[in-house]
């Protein structure tokens, strides 16, 4: 008798788990019109995939780009002294607190325009541009005031010597100087790769971080105070990749953004 209770309690309680699967799929598939259900819906398109690579290979360059930088300026600011090596060491881990806050902020504004981008809303594709933009400049804008007031303090948390010390103060305070630069440069990147436009965003990231920046730096290893100056090349590489980024934006705007309803 009991296992006959038990039997007939299993079969109820499968067949209940059996019809709530069944309202899931119904919901998920059936009640759903965005979803195609035909075979051509999972049928590789070529159209989509390149859209991805255009998009998705140069977000793969951007990040390798930083590792190589860091390879380039070694091997140049060796050529300098070690201390000046020690010192780009030191400032990277600094900077990482607050361009990692920025990065953040950039990979939020992506989703958001180029969701909007793609439902042809262009007020909320301005404002995604715009509101990303201010966001990113204030996280950078408190990072510049708060690294040139304090730089004596932060460096003084690493177990430096008093001349690699006062070395990491100078670089702090005219690394940062370009910091708004470099806010706005971020801020780009994400808005090209948001609106389409990843190669643009991968030509600002080779901009700022290869093609001005290493070969200024080399350039000031020449100079008498070379260890004083090498610095410059970081604020340069990043105005002139501004510069850059406003051309492609007016055009991107022009072509892309205008044309929305």
């Amino acid at each position: 008798m009991d296992t006959k209770v038990e039997k007939t309690k299993h079969n109820a309680k499968e067949k209940i788990m059996e019809e709530e699967a069944h309202l899931r799929k119904n919901i998920h598939y059936g009640f759903n019109n965005d979803v195609d259900r035909q075979l051509r819906y999972i049928k590789p398109k070529k159209r989509i995939i390149k859209d991805i690579y255009i998009v998705g290979v140069p977000a793969i360059l951007m990040q390798a780009l930083m590792s190589f930088m860091t390879y380039g300026v070694n091997i140049i600011f060796i050529s300098v002294s070690t201390a000046a090596v020690t010192t780009y060491g030191v400032y990277y881990k600094i900077q990482q607190f607050v361009f990692f806050a920025a990065f953040g902020l950039n990979n939020a504004i992506i989703p958001i325009v180029s969701f909007n981008y793609g439902m042809k809303d262009k007020q909320r594709v301005k404002d995604g541009i715009h509101y990303g933009m201010m966001y990113t400049l204030i996280i950078m804008g408190i990072g510049l005031v708060v690294l040139q007031i304090f730089a004596h303090q932060v460096a003084s948390i690493f177990a430096l010597s008093p001349d690699i010390q006062k070395l990491c103060i100078l670089s702090i305070r005219i690394i940062t100087i370009g910091y708004l630069f470099a806010g706005a440069n971020i801020a780009y990147q994400g808005i090209f790769q948001a609106l389409g436009c990843g190669v643009h965003s991968l030509i600002i990231s080779l901009l700022r971080l290869i093609i001005v920046a290493l070969p200024l730096a080399w350039l000031f290893t020449k100079v008498s105070n070379s260890e004083s100056m090498i610095w410059w090349a970081f604020p340069i590489a990043e105005g002139v990749a501004l510069i850059v980024s406003l051309f492609m934006m007016r055009k991107i705007n022009k072509d892309r953004v205008k044309e929305l309803s």
